[in-house]
């Protein structure tokens, strides 16, 4: 095993171009309107067609790159199918497009569930749970305030509606694309169910946000399920993938480049959590609130758009110390949990 990430790819596809990964394998970007500005998509050749993978968010820009990507680079064979790696909007943000356009959609069950279930859950304001949430995490009346009179984010905003239909992805199933065959394996944590897709045949992964260079997938805790554990689930499945890689796989992910060292990221992706799991317990000898927890995890305070990533990631970290007993919690008058390791 080496100790480096090599990129084979030193720059991204321009808008509405492609670059070929491999025989039969091409690579998108698309646009997205946040600090991590693009999502990586990839289009696979079978006799009858392409097969997608992943859309990027819906806009009129974004249908706008894909007439002109089937225009272009995947001119002269008709889009079959789109698998979704998972349920987060910028991975299937058009799947219901291509699906009015006669697309099969291919996604693990969890996923389709989640994105069906978000696109039709519209809230004009912050239900009681989610401003139980930020109580919960210590947030001032200030900030509460503010979040109960703003619009939250709702995936119909960015996610086309999702018609009835598609076919499941499960774990274990060997599934023919691109004239290789790609072993499913889904990994938790990030997304539940995220399908991952390994081609030995050819050392390809589609990695997804599973497998990630040099960034960290958000690992979050929501008002949906508040004491979930999806930082244990995601160092399981890094430790399940760790005898599946090697070398000379090319992950194929949804941010960034692609990139081989894929045995070496995965210790790296569990040692950066565990490092700061150690600072974040040091922190918790004293008393605090999870508002309070920001700078031993990311190494500085966070406002703005950065605050409610920050805090998910944040909560799912105390979780985790909770469920092993290395940190207790206890309600303090306002409704914030304290804690304290």
């Amino acid at each position: 095993m080496t100790n480096a990430i090599h990129h084979p790819f030193d720059a991204a596809p321009a808008e509405g171009e492609a670059i070929a990964i491999a025989e039969g394998v091409l690579w998108f970007r698309l646009p997205l309107p946040m600090a991590l500005d693009h999502v990586n998509c990839y289009a696979l050749a079978d006799a009858d067609g392409w097969t997608l993978v992943d859309t990027g968010m819906k806009s009129r820009r974004s249908m706008a790159i894909w007439d002109a990507l089937i225009a272009g680079p995947l001119r002269g064979k008709p889009v079959r199918r789109l698998i979704v790696t998972h349920h987060h909007p910028d991975h299937v943000g058009l799947a219901g497009w291509f699906q009015a356009k006669g697309v099969e959609l291919i996604i693990p069950r969890t996923a389709w569930l989640y994105a069906r279930m978000l696109t039709l859950d519209e809230q004009a304001l912050p239900p009681h749970e989610a401003l139980q949430f930020y109580r919960r995490a210590g947030a001032s009346d200030e900030m509460l305030a503010q979040k109960s009179a703003e619009r939250p984010f709702n995936f119909s905003d960015c996610v086309a509606p999702l018609p009835l239909g598609f076919t499941n992805l499960c774990q274990g199933d060997t599934i023919r694309l691109g004239g290789r065959d790609w072993r499913v394996e889904l990994g938790q944590g990030h997304a539940p169910d995220h399908a991952t897709l390994w081609s030995q045949s050819c050392n390809l992964v589609i990695g997804g946000d599973q497998l990630l260079p040099g960034i960290s997938a958000n690992i979050g805790v929501y008002p949906t399920e508040p004491a979930a554990d999806p930082l244990g689930e995601w160092l399981d499945s890094t430790a399940r993938f760790q005898p599946l890689a090697n070398d000379q796989h090319l992950v194929l992910p949804g941010h960034k480049l692609p990139f081989q060292g894929l045995p070496h990221r995965l210790i790296q992706m569990a040692e950066n959590h565990h490092s700061a799991l150690a600072r974040l317990r040091q922190h918790l000898e004293q008393p605090r609130k999870a508002l309070e927890c920001f700078v031993p995890l990311f190494k500085r305070e966070l406002t703005g758009s950065d605050l409610g990533l920050g805090l998910v990631e944040t909560v799912a970290h105390l979780n985790f110390l909770l469920k092993r007993g290395q940190v207790s919690r206890s309600l303090d008058a306002r409704g914030a949990w304290i804690w304290q390791a």
